[in-house]
């Protein structure tokens, strides 16, 4: 992934945190702080969307019927295979990770020409990746119980309880994403209205 050069003038921050942890709603309010977005699930999303540059790739590497009617990735019937070969989850990774890098470079250089101070680099998978950390300045991640994790993720999507577990055993464990942390902000019943103080106290 080519390196998002934390010596260019502007402030690197590395965001995570686990599903349904509030992350999302974190960058939103950084980008409000007036900080530039990076993210790289949209971005990966966007490779392996209808005819997407990965697609392919995909196709070559993994078989066609990874792709769906409209020139997407198949992205139920991928999960299922990531889950169960870690081969193929590399493969997977060695083709989409490289485009998302590009896509990455380009965004922060838009960043500087526009001279935004702060760029928020949103990575689900910061601590597993192994990739990022000298990358970045600072590490953000947005914290909360497990149970919590579980119970907003049902709400929002109406999963099963053993689904929900499944994802969240699939990611860094909390202490794995605390100990990658420079900052935390944990957020465990707080209101928008609080949860927006944290992300406004930060010292960026």
């Amino acid at each position: 992934m080519t390196s998002a050069d934390p010596s260019s003038g502007t402030f690197h921050l590395g965001l995570t945190g686990g599903i349904g942890s509030g992350k999302s709603t974190v960058a939103q309010m950084l980008v409000k702080r007036g900080a530039a977005l990076v993210d790289a699930d949209a971005i990966a999303r966007q490779v392996t969307a209808p005819h997407g540059s990965a697609i392919p790739l995909i196709a070559e590497q993994l078989g066609g019927h990874f792709i769906t009617a409209d020139g997407s990735l198949d992205r139920d019937q991928m999960r299922a295979l990531v889950f169960r070969d870690p081969t193929a989850k590399k493969v997977l990774e060695a083709i989409v990770h490289p485009l998302v890098g590009q896509e990455t470079q380009r965004q922060v250089q838009e960043a500087i020409r526009a001279g935004l101070r702060t760029v928020v680099f949103d990575i689900p998978l910061l601590v597993e990746s192994g990739r990022w950390r000298n990358r970045l300045h600072k590490v953000l991640v947005v914290d909360c119980l497990v149970e919590t994790q579980i119970q907003r993720v049902r709400a929002r999507s109406g999963l099963d309880p053993e689904t929900v577990q499944n994802i969240v055993n699939a990611q860094a464990s909390r202490s794995q994403r605390l100990a990658a942390a420079d900052w935390v902000i944990y957020n465990e019943q707080l209101s928008l209205a609080q949860l927006q103080s944290e992300v406004f106290s930060l010292p960026l």
